[in-house]
Protein backbone atom coordinates (compact mmCIF):
# COMPACT_ATOMS: atom_id res chain seq x y z
CA UNK A 1 0.00 0.00 0.00
CA UNK A 2 0.99 3.21 -0.82
CA UNK A 3 2.45 5.92 1.85
CA UNK A 4 0.25 8.30 3.09
CA UNK A 5 0.09 11.57 1.21
CA UNK A 6 1.61 15.21 2.16
CA UNK A 7 -0.39 18.24 1.04
CA UNK A 8 0.83 21.98 1.24
CA UNK A 9 -1.19 23.77 3.36
CA UNK A 10 -1.89 27.40 4.02
CA UNK A 11 -0.71 28.84 7.82
CA UNK A 12 -3.36 31.19 7.66
CA UNK A 13 -6.52 30.04 5.85
CA UNK A 14 -8.39 29.26 8.63
CA UNK A 15 -6.61 31.90 11.50
CA UNK A 16 -9.21 32.17 13.95
CA UNK A 17 -11.77 30.06 13.07
CA UNK A 18 -13.21 28.40 16.19
CA UNK A 19 -13.39 24.73 14.91
CA UNK A 20 -15.56 21.75 16.49
CA UNK A 21 -14.40 18.15 15.99
CA UNK A 22 -16.16 15.73 17.43
CA UNK A 23 -14.27 12.35 17.81
CA UNK A 24 -11.06 14.16 17.24
CA UNK A 25 -8.54 11.83 18.84
CA UNK A 26 -8.53 9.11 16.30
CA UNK A 27 -8.71 8.03 12.71
CA UNK A 28 -9.95 10.40 10.03
CA UNK A 29 -11.48 13.11 13.50
CA UNK A 30 -7.66 13.23 14.42
CA UNK A 31 -6.56 14.06 10.83
CA UNK A 32 -8.74 16.56 10.56
CA UNK A 33 -8.05 18.14 13.90
CA UNK A 34 -4.19 18.47 12.80
CA UNK A 35 -5.35 19.82 9.04
CA UNK A 36 -7.51 22.70 10.75
CA UNK A 37 -4.76 23.36 13.02
CA UNK A 38 -2.27 23.62 10.66
CA UNK A 39 -4.21 26.27 8.88
CA UNK A 40 -3.95 28.46 12.02
CA UNK A 41 -7.85 27.54 13.65
CA UNK A 42 -9.18 27.38 17.50
CA UNK A 43 -9.72 23.55 17.87
CA UNK A 44 -12.04 22.19 20.35
CA UNK A 45 -12.66 18.34 20.38
CA UNK A 46 -14.01 15.78 22.73
CA UNK A 47 -13.72 12.08 23.28
CA UNK A 48 -13.83 9.26 25.89
CA UNK A 49 -9.79 8.87 25.42
CA UNK A 50 -7.01 11.53 25.69
CA UNK A 51 -5.65 12.74 22.16
CA UNK A 52 -2.72 10.98 21.04
CA UNK A 53 0.90 12.64 20.07
CA UNK A 54 0.49 15.53 17.45
CA UNK A 55 -3.44 16.35 18.25
CA UNK A 56 -3.76 19.45 20.51
CA UNK A 57 -6.58 21.04 20.38
CA UNK A 58 -6.97 24.69 22.68
CA UNK A 59 -10.07 22.96 24.15
CA UNK A 60 -10.62 19.02 25.05
CA UNK A 61 -13.34 17.42 26.48
CA UNK A 62 -12.93 13.87 27.62
CA UNK A 63 -16.32 12.43 27.67
CA UNK A 64 -18.78 10.70 26.13
CA UNK A 65 -20.40 12.56 23.49
CA UNK A 66 -22.87 9.76 22.79
CA UNK A 67 -24.93 10.67 25.78
CA UNK A 68 -26.74 13.82 26.31
CA UNK A 69 -24.91 14.85 29.14
CA UNK A 70 -21.49 14.32 27.52
CA UNK A 71 -22.79 16.44 24.61
CA UNK A 72 -24.03 18.97 27.06
CA UNK A 73 -20.67 19.48 28.77
CA UNK A 74 -18.84 19.92 25.08
CA UNK A 75 -21.37 22.68 24.00
CA UNK A 76 -21.19 24.16 27.63
CA UNK A 77 -17.69 24.26 27.42
CA UNK A 78 -17.11 25.72 23.86
CA UNK A 79 -19.79 28.53 24.31
CA UNK A 80 -17.74 28.86 27.94
CA UNK A 81 -14.39 29.01 26.56
CA UNK A 82 -14.78 30.29 22.61
CA UNK A 83 -18.09 31.88 22.35
CA UNK A 84 -19.27 29.40 19.80
CA UNK A 85 -18.21 28.11 17.37
CA UNK A 86 -17.62 29.00 13.06
CA UNK A 87 -17.08 25.47 11.77
CA UNK A 88 -18.54 22.33 13.21
CA UNK A 89 -17.07 18.90 11.91
CA UNK A 90 -19.22 15.72 13.22
CA UNK A 91 -16.53 13.25 12.84
CA UNK A 92 -17.76 10.65 15.98
CA UNK A 93 -19.37 7.61 14.41
CA UNK A 94 -18.69 3.45 14.44
CA UNK A 95 -20.37 -0.10 15.21
CA UNK A 96 -19.98 -2.12 17.89
CA UNK A 97 -22.72 -4.52 16.98
CA UNK A 98 -21.91 -8.35 16.89
CA UNK A 99 -22.42 -10.68 13.82
CA UNK A 100 -25.67 -12.35 13.26
CA UNK A 101 -27.87 -10.16 11.40
CA UNK A 102 -30.94 -8.04 12.48
CA UNK A 103 -31.67 -10.71 15.03
CA UNK A 104 -28.34 -10.05 17.19
CA UNK A 105 -29.51 -5.99 17.60
CA UNK A 106 -30.69 -5.50 21.21
CA UNK A 107 -32.75 -2.47 21.94
CA UNK A 108 -29.52 -1.61 24.01
CA UNK A 109 -27.71 -1.65 20.94
CA UNK A 110 -29.69 -0.09 18.17
CA UNK A 111 -29.62 2.77 20.77
CA UNK A 112 -26.13 3.02 21.46
CA UNK A 113 -25.61 3.03 17.46
CA UNK A 114 -28.40 5.92 16.96
CA UNK A 115 -26.53 7.67 19.89
CA UNK A 116 -22.77 7.85 18.59
CA UNK A 117 -23.90 8.07 14.70
CA UNK A 118 -26.93 10.02 14.67
CA UNK A 119 -28.24 11.93 17.91
CA UNK A 120 -24.37 13.20 18.90
CA UNK A 121 -24.54 15.30 15.78
CA UNK A 122 -28.84 16.17 16.42
CA UNK A 123 -27.54 17.76 20.02
CA UNK A 124 -24.75 19.27 19.01
CA UNK A 125 -26.29 21.51 16.26
CA UNK A 126 -29.23 22.45 18.35
CA UNK A 127 -26.67 23.88 21.10
CA UNK A 128 -24.18 25.92 18.71
CA UNK A 129 -25.76 26.49 15.19
CA UNK A 130 -28.45 28.63 16.51
CA UNK A 131 -25.06 30.57 16.97
CA UNK A 132 -23.93 30.81 13.59
CA UNK A 133 -27.54 31.57 11.96
CA UNK A 134 -27.84 34.74 14.52
CA UNK A 135 -24.12 35.86 13.05
CA UNK A 136 -25.37 35.03 9.36
CA UNK A 137 -22.47 32.65 8.80
CA UNK A 138 -20.76 29.14 9.68
CA UNK A 139 -20.74 25.34 8.02
CA UNK A 140 -21.60 22.24 9.77
CA UNK A 141 -20.14 18.98 8.07
CA UNK A 142 -21.97 15.90 9.01
CA UNK A 143 -19.39 12.58 8.09
CA UNK A 144 -21.74 10.14 7.23
CA UNK A 145 -20.76 6.47 5.24
CA UNK A 146 -21.53 4.47 2.38
CA UNK A 147 -22.96 2.17 4.54
CA UNK A 148 -25.95 4.09 4.18
CA UNK A 149 -26.49 2.95 0.42
CA UNK A 150 -24.45 -0.16 1.03
CA UNK A 151 -25.21 -1.78 4.11
CA UNK A 152 -23.58 -4.89 5.54
CA UNK A 153 -26.55 -6.88 7.19
CA UNK A 154 -24.26 -9.28 8.75
CA UNK A 155 -22.88 -6.59 11.71
CA UNK A 156 -23.51 -3.15 10.54
CA UNK A 157 -27.55 -2.92 10.31
CA UNK A 158 -28.06 -0.67 12.89
CA UNK A 159 -24.92 1.67 11.70
CA UNK A 160 -25.90 2.06 8.49
CA UNK A 161 -29.51 2.75 9.17
CA UNK A 162 -28.35 5.84 11.90
CA UNK A 163 -25.87 6.70 9.12
CA UNK A 164 -28.41 6.88 6.55
CA UNK A 165 -30.58 8.90 8.90
CA UNK A 166 -27.65 11.67 9.49
CA UNK A 167 -27.46 12.01 5.70
CA UNK A 168 -31.41 12.52 5.41
CA UNK A 169 -31.07 15.00 8.81
CA UNK A 170 -28.29 17.25 7.56
CA UNK A 171 -30.00 17.67 3.96
CA UNK A 172 -33.33 18.70 5.51
CA UNK A 173 -30.87 21.29 8.20
CA UNK A 174 -29.35 22.47 5.10
CA UNK A 175 -32.53 23.94 3.82
CA UNK A 176 -33.58 25.16 7.39
CA UNK A 177 -29.88 26.70 7.70
CA UNK A 178 -28.78 27.60 4.17
CA UNK A 179 -30.99 31.09 3.95
CA UNK A 180 -29.16 32.39 7.39
CA UNK A 181 -26.21 32.04 6.05
CA UNK A 182 -25.52 28.25 7.18
CA UNK A 183 -23.67 25.90 5.19
CA UNK A 184 -24.49 22.54 5.34
CA UNK A 185 -22.60 19.50 3.66
CA UNK A 186 -22.42 15.68 4.30
CA UNK A 187 -18.85 13.35 3.61
CA UNK A 188 -19.67 10.18 2.94
CA UNK A 189 -16.26 8.13 3.43
CA UNK A 190 -15.97 3.68 2.24
CA UNK A 191 -12.75 1.98 4.28
CA UNK A 192 -10.77 4.75 5.54
CA UNK A 193 -6.86 3.42 6.33
CA UNK A 194 -6.97 3.96 10.54
CA UNK A 195 -5.00 2.39 13.01
CA UNK A 196 -7.61 0.18 13.75
CA UNK A 197 -8.94 -1.04 10.41
CA UNK A 198 -5.10 -1.66 9.84
CA UNK A 199 -5.19 -3.73 13.68
CA UNK A 200 -8.45 -5.75 11.71
CA UNK A 201 -5.96 -6.36 8.82
CA UNK A 202 -3.72 -8.27 11.06
CA UNK A 203 -6.45 -9.68 12.82
CA UNK A 204 -7.59 -11.02 9.86
CA UNK A 205 -4.44 -12.36 8.85
CA UNK A 206 -3.44 -14.12 11.60
CA UNK A 207 -6.80 -16.16 11.57
CA UNK A 208 -6.15 -16.97 8.24
CA UNK A 209 -2.67 -17.69 8.48
CA UNK A 210 -2.01 -15.74 5.70
CA UNK A 211 -0.47 -11.94 5.50
CA UNK A 212 -1.91 -8.31 5.79
CA UNK A 213 -2.21 -7.93 1.91
CA UNK A 214 -4.08 -10.85 1.16
CA UNK A 215 -6.73 -9.95 4.04
CA UNK A 216 -6.76 -6.49 3.05
CA UNK A 217 -7.65 -7.76 -0.02
CA UNK A 218 -10.14 -10.00 1.21
CA UNK A 219 -12.05 -6.79 3.11
CA UNK A 220 -11.77 -4.92 -0.51
CA UNK A 221 -13.53 -8.09 -2.03
CA UNK A 222 -16.04 -7.78 0.61
CA UNK A 223 -16.99 -4.44 -0.13
CA UNK A 224 -17.46 -5.64 -3.76
CA UNK A 225 -13.84 -4.33 -4.82
CA UNK A 226 -12.07 -0.50 -4.38
CA UNK A 227 -11.33 0.20 -8.27
CA UNK A 228 -8.33 2.21 -7.07
CA UNK A 229 -6.83 -0.49 -4.92
CA UNK A 230 -6.37 0.71 -1.67
CA UNK A 231 -9.03 2.19 1.02
CA UNK A 232 -8.83 6.76 1.87
CA UNK A 233 -5.94 7.58 3.92
CA UNK A 234 -7.44 9.60 6.93
CA UNK A 235 -5.39 13.00 5.48
CA UNK A 236 -7.49 12.42 1.82
CA UNK A 237 -10.79 12.53 4.18
CA UNK A 238 -9.36 15.75 5.96
CA UNK A 239 -8.48 18.05 2.51
CA UNK A 240 -11.89 17.02 1.81
CA UNK A 241 -13.64 18.66 5.03
CA UNK A 242 -11.24 21.46 4.72
CA UNK A 243 -12.35 22.22 1.39
CA UNK A 244 -15.82 21.98 2.06
CA UNK A 245 -14.92 24.54 5.31
CA UNK A 246 -13.27 26.69 3.13
CA UNK A 247 -14.27 30.06 1.12
CA UNK A 248 -13.29 28.28 -1.87
CA UNK A 249 -16.80 26.06 -1.27
CA UNK A 250 -18.94 28.89 -0.76
CA UNK A 251 -21.72 27.78 -3.38
CA UNK A 252 -21.49 24.00 -2.08
CA UNK A 253 -24.43 23.40 -0.06
CA UNK A 254 -26.77 20.73 0.72
CA UNK A 255 -24.64 18.24 -0.92
CA UNK A 256 -23.07 14.75 -0.06
CA UNK A 257 -19.80 13.96 -0.94
CA UNK A 258 -18.64 10.60 -1.50
CA UNK A 259 -14.48 9.62 -0.98
CA UNK A 260 -14.57 5.23 -1.61
CA UNK A 261 -12.36 5.14 -4.20
CA UNK A 262 -15.11 4.10 -6.12
CA UNK A 263 -16.56 1.43 -4.04
CA UNK A 264 -20.59 2.34 -4.62
CA UNK A 265 -21.04 0.55 -7.98
CA UNK A 266 -23.98 3.09 -8.90
CA UNK A 267 -24.48 6.50 -10.21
Amino acid sequence: MTAAPHFPILADEFAGKRVLVTGGTKGAGAAIVRRFSAAGARIATGARSTPPEGVSPEIFVQADLSTIDGSAEMAATILREMGGVDIIVHCLGGSKSPGGGFAALTEALWQDELNLNLLTAVRLDRALAPGMAKRGTGVVIHISSIQRSLPLHESTTAYAAAKAALSTYSKALSKELGPRGVRVNSIAPGWINTTASEAMVARLAESAGTDKQTARQGIMDALGGIPIGRPAWPEEVAELVAFLASDRAASIHGAEYVIDGGTVPTV
